[in-house]
């Protein structure tokens, strides 16, 4: 069996490997019309910034073996054409016609299973100033390369990354890390826009702590410059700089499949079964060339991961080789490192989520992720999306200086097998104090949506609270922090009265108004209400979250 693959970075090497365990007889060719083979994409920020100190780390084996084309013939007897480009796809002939680019020779080969792995391809504006030197995408090793030569002309420079998702928030602390001081251009009205607004505004405000510039609801309209970039102009104004990093997303490379006339889906990726076959029965596709689905909605999804391109092409060498498999879909599950901010999320946001109709809860759930009295215990803002109907989990978002990523991979479990905020609550994690409170932040924030869900308090959101404010409406905002605390950070047009105090001072609070409570994270404020509704009082909610996820100004 002849076996073709087009691409050779992350699917198209693993369903290579694959492809040799399965049938060790059989005649792999993998086509790539790069230099380098299976490295590392998601790694070079990292060998950007320095913490990834040679280029062959990326592209080593566990063992520090080079996977170059010498390993994969001797090792996996997978035959490489790198330098190669893949031109035509004839599926009668049942050929692949490629071009050698240092040489310009054509060659066809002949397969009987075919699997795309073309990847995907950087995005850039159609404007000018792009073709400038010191314009820069990040997509290979190549360019990483040019940023790092670019780096170590001068000590300092100005960059402007165009671009606020997670490719350009990893660069972001690879060039601060170089001495560089970062500019992110965002069109949007928010950075990371996989994340819900209120989340997003956290990883905002530590970036501006950082010291680096977020310009969000900003459009980029050219590069300015003589021979080397000088300035980007946006319809906000102009900003002087001496790179520019191009990190606005990027579309499947679907170019050869679509000259070969197999069916492209609607997200513009190669539409596939849960085989990873495409239309035509001997021809597979795995990575970011492929549409996926989502496995809340079942409908179509376009989201490129490294993790979900090496499990796409183990399946679709398994198939490929007889062996039937399948891949149900993707959560879009991902974390990220931001100095030593996390981000992590999976599944769907609030927004998502009553775009496909679900009659959503949500709950923002502040707390160490550790025991609150272990000495490296850290903060993590949480956000659940449940369905009220079901009291399913759609989606977790988290972010913070602690550990997200367990409880990322936790709700991307759950919300794998349909559980319910009753089944998360009872979970039997572990704890020790090192490396998690005895309730985990996911049990007590899911613990919250069951109280929700059943009635036991009522509560607002901190921009629902923002726009009462705004409005003028006549309430009562009642902090029940301690005054140190209130003296520390307050927000606007609060009561404070102690949640100590409360108890003998509730002939303070007017009977006749709507009452909202708050603390620091709004246990207590969950406390307060308690108080005041047996107490009589009819109108009482609870901010979510409390001050630490008030996602706006603070004053003092």
């Amino acid at each position: 069996m002849n076996v073709v693959i087009i691409g050779g970075v992350a699917a198209g090497p693993k369903a290579g490997s694959r492809v040799h365990r399965l049938c060790p007889e059989a005649q792999v060719t993998l086509i790539e019309k790069g230099e380098f083979l299976s490295y590392a994409g998601c790694g070079l920020p990292y060998y950007v910034s320095g913490v990834v100190k040679d280029q062959k780390e990326l592209m080593c084996t566990p063992i520090g073996v080079v996977r170059d084309s010498v390993f994969f013939r001797n090792v996996k007897n997978v035959e490489v054409l790198n330098r190669t480009e893949a031109t035509k796809v004839d599926r009668g002939s049942k050929e692949v016609t490629v071009v050698a680019l240092e040489s310009g020779k054509e060659e066809k080969i002949s397969y009987d299973k075919l699997i795309f792995a073309t990847g995907a391809t950087p995005i850039v504006p159609p404007i000018e100033g792009t073709d400038l030197k010191n314009v820069f995408t990040l997509q290979n090793i190549e360019d990483s390369e040019g940023i790092k030569a670019a780096l170590a002309e001068d000590k300092a420079k100005d960059v402007v990354i165009v671009g606020g998702g997670l490719i350009g928030l990893e660069m972001t602390e690879a060039l601060a890390k170089k001495g560089c001081r970062v500019t992110i251009v965002e069109k949007l009205p928010q950075i990371l826009p996989i994340l819900d607004w209120e989340i997003a505004y956290q990883v905002s405000k530590y970036l501006e702590v950082r010291g680096v510039k977020v310009k969000t609801a900003t459009t980029l309209t050219a590069i300015k410059g003589k021979e080397r970039v000088e300035s980007v102009v946006t319809d906000n104004g102009e900003v002087p700089c001496d790179f520019v990093i191009m990190s606005v997303g990027v579309r499947p490379n679907v170019f050869l499949a679509k000259d070969a006339g197999l069916e492209i889906g609607k997200t513009g990726g190669i539409k596939v079964n849960e085989m990873m076959q495409t239309s035509d029965p001997d021809i597979f596709a795995a990575g970011d060339c492929v549409e996926s689905v989502d496995l809340v909605t079942g409908k179509p999804c376009f989201i490129p991961l490294g993790s979900t391109a090496n499990k796409q092409g183990r399946v679709a060498a398994n198939n490929a080789c007889g062996f039937k498999d399948a891949f149900p879909g993707v959560l879009g599950s991902t974390v990220c490192k931001l100095f030593n901010f996390n981000i992590g999320r999976t599944g769907l946001g609030e927004m998502q989520a009553k775009e496909e109709g679900f009659d959503v809860v949500t709950v923002l759930s502040p707390a160490p992720d550790k025991a609150h009295f272990y000495p490296e215990a850290k903060p993590i803002m949480m956000k659940l999306v449940i369905d009220k109907n079901t009291r399913r989990l759609l989606g977790l978002q988290a972010v913070g200086l602690g550990v997200v990523d367990k409880r990322i991979d936790v709700a991307a479990m759950a919300i794998t097998a349909k559980m319910t905020v009753d089944d998360i609550a009872n979970l039997d994690l572990c704890y020790a104090p090192p490396y998690s409170p005895a309730m985990d932040n996911i049990i007590t924030a899911s613990n919250v949506a069951r109280n929700k869900l059943d009635g036991r308090f009522q509560s607002v959101t901190p921009m629902e609270v923002k726009e009462k404010i705004d409005r003028g409406d006549d309430f009562v905002f009642l902090d029940v922090r301690s005054p140190g605390e209130y003296e520390e950070v307050r927000l606007d047009n609060t009561v404070l009265i102690p949640l100590g105090k409360l108890r003998g001072r509730l002939s303070e609070i007017p009977k006749d108004k709507e009452i909202i409570t708050f603390c620091k994270i709004s246990l207590r404020g969950y406390e307060a209400a308690l108080i005041l509704q047996t107490a009589g009082f009819k109108d009482v909610k609870v901010m979510d979250g409390g001050v630490v996820m008030w996602p706006y100004k603070i004053g003092k």
